[in-house]
């Protein structure tokens, strides 16, 4: 597929699927075991992919995939049992680093606090409600299940503005991983379970992302496993607005209109939310043959548009439903 040259040609996709890294050369100290992590990619708008470790990836057109999503079996996370959905889910917001202090010159932080304020029991975070857990691996459809991914009022938590030291100024994802574990440990998550439904946004300050943004990806998440605490589900979420057009900034809906310079916010951090709580430990949730998750297969599509969260309006993807074998807005 050759790189996408304008935001006029939106309804094909770059949303790029599983790829599986190698273990991290580093971790916090007595807490991470050496796992091959894997990470989901959102790809950029108009370039080629990669995986922000430096890796290159071939691209994929997942938002011209018609083939269904199927359950990858969860994964078994001590006494929390085996998880495959977020079946309450729970947000929480980690601003890393002190140059974050004074320096958010598109109010990111704002947004985010605002967006995350609003997804939960909105139309169009439903749509993850078709899917579930507890079911054989190979299964596309969850009649008889449950267990569903939940999309109950208040799955905001909290945020964290760990700005007591500089982060990394290019962060590894080891380090990201790492930074994810003190959060689970700052918000008290530090039981077998307590992590369960729980995810952790991890967003760096402007000029601050880690490599590979806005060139290869706009964002990812991924899991890390801890000793004390299971698996801790988490996103890589640079300073989006940095990648301008790359990440959103002025995408145009379907009749040709801008969504506004700060588009992108929250149509990435949308995208990666959904993704975790359909897969919140990747690949073992839910994605399709070719490894793309709910947002993946609908990626920079040009059903993006403003949508009423209730009652607050942010432009997000839509979301690829299972019942339909289609991309959609709500459920």
């Amino acid at each position: 597929m050759s790189a996408l040259r304008g935001l006029r040609l939106t309804a094909a996709s770059l949303a790029l699927g599983a790829l599986a890294l190698a273990a991290p050369a580093s971790a916090a100290p007595g807490d991470h075991t050496a796992v091959m992590p894997v990470i989901h990619v959102m790809g950029i708008l108009n370039g080629a992919n990669g995986d922000g470790n430096g890796n290159g990836a071939s691209k994929h057109g997942g938002g011209s995939s018609t083939s269904n999503m199927y359950y990858h079996g969860g994964t078994s996370d001590g006494s929390a049992g085996t998880i495959g959905v977020e079946t309450t889910p729970k947000v929480y917001l980690v601003f890393w680093g002190s140059q974050w202090t004074g320096n958010d010159p598109s109010g990111e932080a704002s947004i985010l606090e605002k967006f995350f304020g609003a997804v939960g029991g909105s139309h169009w975070n439903n749509t993850v409600t078709q899917y579930c857990q507890g079911i054989a691996s190979g299964s596309s459809n969850c009649t008889g299940a449950f267990s569903f991914a939940g999309n109950q009022l208040g799955v905001y938590v909290n945020s964290w503005y760990d700005n007591g030291a500089a982060a990394p100024s290019h962060p590894s994802q080891s380090q990201l991983a790492a930074e994810a574990v003190n959060a689970a440990n700052h918000f008290g998550n530090t039981g077998v379970g307590s992590n369960a439904s729980a995810q952790y946004v991890i967003a760096t300050a402007t000029g601050n992302s880690s490599s590979g943004f806005g060139t290869r990806y706009c964002a990812w998440h991924s899991s890390t496993t801890t000793t004390s605490a299971g698996d801790v589900a988490y996103t890589n979420l640079p300073y989006i607005t940095d990648a301008g057009t790359s990440c959103g900034a002025n995408f145009l809906n379907s009749s040709g209109v801008s969504l506004g310079p700060d588009a992108g916010i929250t149509i990435v951090g949308g995208h990666e939310f959904a993704e975790t709580e359909t897969d919140q430990f990747p690949s073992t949730g839910w994605t399709d043959g070719s490894g793309y998750e709910i947002g993946d297969k609908c990626a920079w599509n040009s059903l993006t548009s403003d949508q009423s969260l209730n009652g607050t309006t942010f432009p997000v993807q839509p979301l690829w439903s299972n019942a339909t074998s289609n991309c959609v807005l709500s459920y």
